[in-house]
């Protein structure tokens, strides 16, 4: 009897494993067949109106869980500490400086010693010095071509402030204090077709290239004792002489026939020759170039010299009466 109960409870034991699975397939089967009765699916038609009622998507994050593809990221938190705490300064610390002691400026260099193109800026042969607290012509690249150094502190100048600059063609010096230049400063300069010289206060010009196109010494002292005698003459590519608010007594003749333009406005000249424009003894001559005389706000009455001007383009301006 013993034996037989001892039978039974070891066949239920056998048997337990293999019914819970059937008995959990039933449920599957039974919960699917409530499924489909529920939706009905099979008689429903489905549109844009009934979308929602046929799936319910209020659900549809906890049917599928995306932990796996998008790693939750936690907004607000702080970047990684670096690896060395010294790098980042603690809060409420004050940073020592690098150097304490600042370093001792360097010995100041006399600008005159300086090479042109740290005093001035050089920009192919253009040398521009304007506005440089200059007192002396510095030293130029033997290349220049154009030289400006206008609003300068500038007094003289030498013959040796251009020594070798064979390839120069403009000095501008406008707005200086030059009250004296070297007799030979320019004569060597045999490509100088302009030199400006305004505002200065010249007493005296030096001796002209014969390359010379244009020449203003404006605003200057000059007298006409100042000017070389026939000073002019042999300036055979001399088209603009600009000598106006200087202290001339009397127009600097003879002029070369290629001047078109002669300023000597503001000055002492009380009277001229007949012969200062056009040659009285030809009376055919034409000055066809020289266009532009002014002769306004000196003294002199240009009505008095009727002949003077026959071989000119138009009359001088100024004073006729």
């Amino acid at each position: 009897m013993q034996v037989l109960a001892l039978l039974c409870i070891t066949s239920l034991c056998l048997g337990a494993p293999w019914a819970v699975p059937a008995k959990e397939d039933r449920r599957k089967a039974e919960k699917l067949n409530d499924d489909l009765e529920l939706y009905d699916l099979d008689n429903y038609d489905l549109t844009l109106d009934n979308y929602g009622e046929i799936f319910d998507l209020s659900n549809y994050e906890e049917l599928y869980d995306y932990g796996d593809f998008a790693p939750k990221v936690e907004v607000g938190t702080l970047a990684p500490r670096p690896k060395d705490p010294v790098a980042l300064p603690t809060l409420g610390a004050v940073a020592e400086p690098l150097n304490p002691q600042p370093p001792s400026p360097p010995a100041p260099i006399p600008a005159q010693g300086l090479p042109s193109c740290l005093l001035c800026l050089c920009i192919g042969t253009s040398v521009y010095c304007d506005d440089a607290d200059l007192e002396h012509i510095p030293l130029l690249p033997p290349e220049t071509t154009y030289l400006y150094a206008r609003f300068n502190r500038i007094g003289a100048i030498r013959a040796s402030d251009f020594t070798g600059l064979k390839k120069l063609k403009r000095i501008d010096l406008s707005s200086n204090f030059i009250s004296w230049a070297d007799a030979d400063a320019f004569h060597q300069l045999s490509s100088l077709q302009e030199l400006l010289l305004p505002q200065n206060q010249l007493t005296a010009l030096p001796e002209l290239p014969r390359s010379i196109i244009r020449l203003d010494a404006r605003l200057n002292r000059i007298p006409s004792t100042g000017l070389r005698h026939e000073a002019f003459r042999d300036l055979k590519q001399l088209q603009f002489l600009h000598l106006s608010d200087n202290q001339l007594d009397y127009i600097p003749a003879p002029l070369p026939q290629s001047l078109r333009s002669l300023h000597l406005q503001n000055n002492n000249i009380q009277t001229m020759h007949e012969d200062t424009f056009c040659d009285s003894q030809d009376h055919s001559q034409i000055r066809r170039a020289l266009e532009d005389i002014r002769l306004d706000g000196n003294p002199i009455n240009l009505g008095l010299f009727p002949n003077a001007y026959f071989c000119l383009p138009r009359l001088p301006t100024g004073r006729f009466s």
